[in-house]
């Protein structure tokens, strides 16, 4: 099977608190994302899943690509108390976008898979811009839509569809209400059943003739003020997390391996010995005061 890095972005903005898809929109995009995340590990060990959000305050990026699926519904558990607000879906597929260029494994596929179920607030000309985009940098974006399914949220996403489409990669899979599970409907749909994927290359290069290396991201802060200041504050909240968690693991590892040591005194002997030394020498004592009686 083809070796991949998949970043799941889902949508926790206001609108995933709807009931309409069982049993909210929320807990039917964890159910998925799970199904998600077996089918591609599955398929090959070696390939890895991150996993962001792009409702609430902003996009953040929840987990960094892993193959531990713990790490992966813990995201989510997390993302559960930060339901609110509007999607950003432009600056959440970009930031998707610098976690996969910052894989360890540069011979896996990039991959985004999104979620969307509320309103669209950018524009097609930007979204088609942004597709072509990552067309250019051989990202292939996968579109799980559903809640939202007007004519507006439609067409923009058909459009981006069709300007990101390179060769078996990128699938918009719309999906209405139904008694069954989005879960059960996503396993029939192009996303699962073919392999979703273009090309390998990395994020880097330019875009429109313009060198955007030397900026932090890649990312001409004078250009997108508000793109580079999301991106610079997404990777150190993750940063922090993970060193966090990294401290915690190590104190936890340096407490269980310290072995009980016997305190000691200059003369090599335990306290154990000390008493019992103390003892004898007592008793010595004792002997002598009753002889000189």
């Amino acid at each position: 099977m083809v070796l991949e890095a998949v970043m799941v972005v889902v949508d926790n903005s206001e609108s995933s608190r709807n009931g309409d898809y069982t049993p909210t929109r929320f807990e039917a995009q964890a159910d998925a994302v799970s199904l998600i995340f077996s089918a591609i590990t599955q398929g090959n060990p070696e390939s890895s899943v991150g996993l962001m959000s792009m409702g609430g305050k902003g996009p953040e990026v929840l987990v960094t690509l892993t193959t531990d699926h713990g790490k992966i519904l813990e995201g989510l558990h997390r993302t559960k108390s930060k339901i609110g607000g509007s999607s950003h879906l432009a600056t959440g597929i970009q930031i998707a976008g610098l976690a996969l260029k910052h894989r360890k494994n540069n011979s896996q596929r990039q991959r985004i898979i999104v979620f969307t179920c509320s309103p669209i607030a950018e524009d097609e000309k930007t979204l088609v811009k942004l597709a072509k985009k990552m067309k250019k940098y051989n990202v292939s974006v996968d579109f799980i839509a559903f809640g939202e399914l007007d004519d507006d949220v439609t067409k923009k996403l058909e459009a981006f569809n069709t300007n990101v489409k390179s060769g078996n990669g990128s699938n918009l899979a719309i999906i209405p209400p139904g008694p069954g599970l989005l879960s059960d409907q996503l396993v029939t749909s192009p996303i699962l059943n073919g392999d979703g994927l273009s090309g390998a290359a990395g994020m880097g290069g330019a875009e429109g003739g313009q060198d955007t290396s030397g900026f932090e991201f890649g990312i001409d802060p004078s250009v997108d003020p508000e793109l580079a200041l999301a991106l610079r504050m997404s990777m150190e909240e993750e940063k922090a997390r993970v060193d966090k968690a990294n401290k915690e693991k190590a104190e936890a590892e340096s407490k269980n391996s310290l072995p009980g040591v016997k305190e000691e005194e200059e003369g090599g002997q335990s306290k154990d010995g000390e008493a019992s030394g103390s003892k004898e020498d007592k008793k010595d004592d004792d002997a002598d005061k009753m002889d000189t009686a």
